[in-house]
Protein backbone atom coordinates (compact mmCIF):
# COMPACT_ATOMS: atom_id res chain seq x y z
CA UNK A 1 0.00 0.00 0.00
CA UNK A 2 1.32 3.41 -0.91
CA UNK A 3 2.11 5.78 1.93
CA UNK A 4 -0.09 8.80 2.49
CA UNK A 5 2.45 11.33 1.24
CA UNK A 6 2.65 15.09 1.66
CA UNK A 7 1.27 15.51 -1.85
CA UNK A 8 -1.90 13.81 -0.63
CA UNK A 9 -2.17 16.20 2.30
CA UNK A 10 -0.12 14.13 4.74
CA UNK A 11 3.39 14.61 6.10
CA UNK A 12 6.86 13.52 5.12
CA UNK A 13 7.40 11.14 8.08
CA UNK A 14 5.64 8.20 6.41
CA UNK A 15 8.67 5.96 7.03
CA UNK A 16 7.68 5.80 10.71
CA UNK A 17 4.41 4.15 9.73
CA UNK A 18 5.71 2.21 6.73
CA UNK A 19 7.92 0.04 8.95
CA UNK A 20 4.83 -1.43 10.58
CA UNK A 21 3.23 -2.26 7.24
CA UNK A 22 6.33 -3.96 5.89
CA UNK A 23 6.88 -6.02 9.04
CA UNK A 24 3.38 -6.95 10.21
CA UNK A 25 0.20 -8.43 8.66
CA UNK A 26 -1.68 -5.11 8.71
CA UNK A 27 -3.11 -2.81 6.05
CA UNK A 28 -2.73 0.61 7.65
CA UNK A 29 -0.95 2.47 10.42
CA UNK A 30 -0.98 5.85 12.16
CA UNK A 31 1.45 7.23 14.72
CA UNK A 32 0.55 10.01 17.17
CA UNK A 33 2.64 11.86 19.72
CA UNK A 34 1.20 12.77 23.12
CA UNK A 35 2.41 15.54 25.41
CA UNK A 36 5.97 16.79 25.60
CA UNK A 37 6.95 20.02 23.88
CA UNK A 38 4.10 19.88 21.36
CA UNK A 39 0.33 19.33 21.46
CA UNK A 40 -1.13 15.89 20.70
CA UNK A 41 -0.45 15.47 16.99
CA UNK A 42 -0.66 12.79 14.30
CA UNK A 43 2.87 12.33 12.99
CA UNK A 44 2.05 10.05 10.08
CA UNK A 45 -0.66 7.89 8.53
CA UNK A 46 -0.23 5.38 5.73
CA UNK A 47 -3.60 6.10 4.16
CA UNK A 48 -6.81 8.09 4.53
CA UNK A 49 -8.55 5.38 6.55
CA UNK A 50 -5.72 5.17 9.08
CA UNK A 51 -5.83 8.95 9.49
CA UNK A 52 -9.62 8.91 9.76
CA UNK A 53 -9.61 6.23 12.47
CA UNK A 54 -7.25 8.34 14.55
CA UNK A 55 -9.21 11.55 13.98
CA UNK A 56 -12.52 9.86 14.78
CA UNK A 57 -11.21 8.66 18.13
CA UNK A 58 -9.81 12.11 18.85
CA UNK A 59 -13.15 13.71 18.00
CA UNK A 60 -15.16 11.26 20.13
CA UNK A 61 -12.74 11.15 23.03
CA UNK A 62 -13.07 7.37 23.09
CA UNK A 63 -11.58 4.35 21.37
CA UNK A 64 -8.74 1.86 21.78
CA UNK A 65 -6.10 4.58 21.37
CA UNK A 66 -7.30 6.21 24.59
CA UNK A 67 -7.45 2.87 26.42
CA UNK A 68 -3.88 2.05 25.36
CA UNK A 69 -2.69 5.51 26.39
CA UNK A 70 -4.37 5.25 29.79
CA UNK A 71 -3.36 1.68 30.64
CA UNK A 72 0.02 1.79 28.86
CA UNK A 73 -0.80 -1.65 27.49
CA UNK A 74 -1.51 -2.90 23.95
CA UNK A 75 -5.15 -3.13 22.90
CA UNK A 76 -5.58 -6.04 20.49
CA UNK A 77 -8.92 -6.51 18.76
CA UNK A 78 -8.52 -9.36 16.22
CA UNK A 79 -12.26 -9.34 15.45
CA UNK A 80 -13.25 -5.80 16.29
CA UNK A 81 -16.65 -6.01 14.57
CA UNK A 82 -17.76 -8.79 16.89
CA UNK A 83 -18.94 -8.39 20.47
CA UNK A 84 -19.62 -5.32 22.58
CA UNK A 85 -17.08 -2.62 23.38
CA UNK A 86 -18.44 -0.87 26.49
CA UNK A 87 -15.40 1.40 26.80
CA UNK A 88 -15.90 2.86 23.31
CA UNK A 89 -19.46 2.16 22.11
CA UNK A 90 -19.80 5.13 19.73
CA UNK A 91 -16.48 4.47 18.01
CA UNK A 92 -17.39 0.79 17.78
CA UNK A 93 -20.59 1.70 15.97
CA UNK A 94 -18.72 4.04 13.62
CA UNK A 95 -16.36 1.20 12.69
CA UNK A 96 -19.27 -0.64 11.10
CA UNK A 97 -19.17 1.91 8.26
CA UNK A 98 -15.55 1.02 7.43
CA UNK A 99 -13.73 -2.03 6.06
CA UNK A 100 -11.79 -2.49 9.30
CA UNK A 101 -11.92 -6.02 10.71
CA UNK A 102 -9.08 -5.90 13.24
CA UNK A 103 -7.36 -3.20 15.30
CA UNK A 104 -4.05 -3.38 17.14
CA UNK A 105 -2.96 -0.40 19.23
CA UNK A 106 0.40 -0.13 20.97
CA UNK A 107 1.44 2.59 23.42
CA UNK A 108 4.78 4.25 22.72
CA UNK A 109 6.51 4.42 26.10
CA UNK A 110 10.06 4.75 27.37
CA UNK A 111 10.21 3.79 31.03
CA UNK A 112 7.82 6.09 32.87
CA UNK A 113 7.60 8.45 29.89
CA UNK A 114 4.53 8.37 27.65
CA UNK A 115 5.53 9.37 24.12
CA UNK A 116 2.62 8.43 21.88
CA UNK A 117 0.50 5.75 20.23
CA UNK A 118 0.69 3.58 17.13
CA UNK A 119 -2.61 2.39 15.67
CA UNK A 120 -2.73 -0.51 13.20
CA UNK A 121 -5.71 -1.85 11.29
CA UNK A 122 -6.40 -4.84 9.06
CA UNK A 123 -9.11 -5.51 6.50
CA UNK A 124 -9.15 -9.16 7.53
CA UNK A 125 -9.75 -10.52 11.03
CA UNK A 126 -6.89 -12.31 12.72
CA UNK A 127 -4.82 -12.63 15.86
CA UNK A 128 -1.25 -11.36 15.90
CA UNK A 129 0.87 -14.40 16.76
CA UNK A 130 3.66 -14.31 19.32
CA UNK A 131 6.29 -13.42 16.73
CA UNK A 132 4.22 -10.57 15.31
CA UNK A 133 3.47 -9.19 18.78
CA UNK A 134 7.15 -9.27 19.68
CA UNK A 135 8.05 -7.59 16.40
CA UNK A 136 5.38 -4.92 16.98
CA UNK A 137 6.78 -4.17 20.44
CA UNK A 138 10.29 -3.81 19.04
CA UNK A 139 9.04 -1.45 16.33
CA UNK A 140 7.02 0.51 18.90
CA UNK A 141 10.12 0.94 21.06
CA UNK A 142 12.20 2.16 18.12
CA UNK A 143 9.41 4.54 17.12
CA UNK A 144 9.19 5.90 20.67
CA UNK A 145 12.90 6.71 20.65
CA UNK A 146 12.56 8.33 17.24
CA UNK A 147 9.68 10.51 18.41
CA UNK A 148 11.47 11.43 21.63
CA UNK A 149 14.46 12.59 19.59
CA UNK A 150 12.14 14.76 17.48
CA UNK A 151 10.42 16.15 20.57
CA UNK A 152 13.75 17.15 22.07
CA UNK A 153 14.71 18.86 18.82
CA UNK A 154 11.43 20.79 18.88
CA UNK A 155 12.00 21.75 22.51
CA UNK A 156 15.48 23.04 21.69
CA UNK A 157 14.14 24.98 18.68
CA UNK A 158 10.98 26.81 19.85
CA UNK A 159 10.75 28.73 16.59
CA UNK A 160 10.10 25.45 14.83
CA UNK A 161 7.08 24.64 17.02
CA UNK A 162 5.42 21.39 16.06
CA UNK A 163 6.27 21.81 12.38
CA UNK A 164 8.99 19.20 12.75
CA UNK A 165 6.33 16.61 13.53
CA UNK A 166 3.41 17.70 11.40
CA UNK A 167 3.22 20.89 9.38
CA UNK A 168 0.69 23.36 10.73
CA UNK A 169 -0.72 23.56 7.21
CA UNK A 170 -1.19 19.79 7.15
CA UNK A 171 -4.60 18.31 7.98
CA UNK A 172 -2.75 16.09 10.46
CA UNK A 173 -1.76 19.07 12.64
CA UNK A 174 -4.09 19.83 15.56
CA UNK A 175 -2.65 23.24 16.44
CA UNK A 176 -5.94 24.91 15.46
CA UNK A 177 -7.86 22.60 17.80
CA UNK A 178 -5.62 23.57 20.71
CA UNK A 179 -5.97 27.25 19.78
CA UNK A 180 -9.76 26.91 19.67
CA UNK A 181 -9.73 25.10 23.02
CA UNK A 182 -7.96 28.09 24.55
CA UNK A 183 -10.50 30.48 23.06
CA UNK A 184 -13.47 28.47 24.34
CA UNK A 185 -11.76 28.25 27.73
CA UNK A 186 -11.78 32.05 27.94
CA UNK A 187 -15.25 32.48 26.42
CA UNK A 188 -16.92 30.08 28.85
CA UNK A 189 -14.56 30.47 31.83
CA UNK A 190 -14.02 26.71 32.05
CA UNK A 191 -11.05 24.35 32.17
CA UNK A 192 -9.13 23.26 29.08
CA UNK A 193 -10.49 19.73 29.50
CA UNK A 194 -14.06 21.00 29.56
CA UNK A 195 -13.40 23.35 26.63
CA UNK A 196 -12.26 20.45 24.47
CA UNK A 197 -15.31 18.50 25.60
CA UNK A 198 -17.53 21.39 24.45
CA UNK A 199 -15.87 21.34 21.02
CA UNK A 200 -16.32 17.58 20.76
CA UNK A 201 -19.96 17.74 21.83
CA UNK A 202 -20.71 20.53 19.36
CA UNK A 203 -18.99 18.64 16.55
CA UNK A 204 -20.83 15.41 17.36
CA UNK A 205 -24.23 17.10 17.57
CA UNK A 206 -23.72 18.87 14.22
CA UNK A 207 -22.21 15.90 12.38
CA UNK A 208 -18.87 17.66 11.85
CA UNK A 209 -15.26 16.99 12.86
CA UNK A 210 -13.66 18.75 15.82
CA UNK A 211 -11.14 20.20 13.36
CA UNK A 212 -13.94 21.89 11.39
CA UNK A 213 -15.54 23.33 14.53
CA UNK A 214 -12.15 24.52 15.76
CA UNK A 215 -11.61 26.31 12.46
CA UNK A 216 -14.92 28.12 12.89
CA UNK A 217 -13.97 29.17 16.43
CA UNK A 218 -10.53 30.45 15.41
CA UNK A 219 -12.06 32.31 12.45
CA UNK A 220 -14.62 33.76 14.90
CA UNK A 221 -17.55 32.34 12.96
CA UNK A 222 -18.56 30.44 16.09
CA UNK A 223 -18.63 31.77 19.63
CA UNK A 224 -19.43 29.95 22.86
CA UNK A 225 -20.77 31.51 26.03
CA UNK A 226 -22.09 30.14 29.35
CA UNK A 227 -25.54 31.49 28.45
CA UNK A 228 -26.36 29.99 25.07
CA UNK A 229 -23.91 27.03 24.62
Amino acid sequence: MAAWSSSDGGVEDTALCAHFLSSLPVDGAAVSVFGGAVPETVVCATDNLAARLDELQFDLGEGPRWVAARTRLPVLEPRVREGAHPLWPVFSTALMDTVVEALYVFPLTLGALDVGIVELYSRTPGVLDRTDRARALVLANKTAWNLLDRLLCVQESPAVGDAGLASTASPLSRREIHQATGMVLVQMNITATDALLVLRAHAFSHGKTVRTIAGDVVARRLHFSPVND
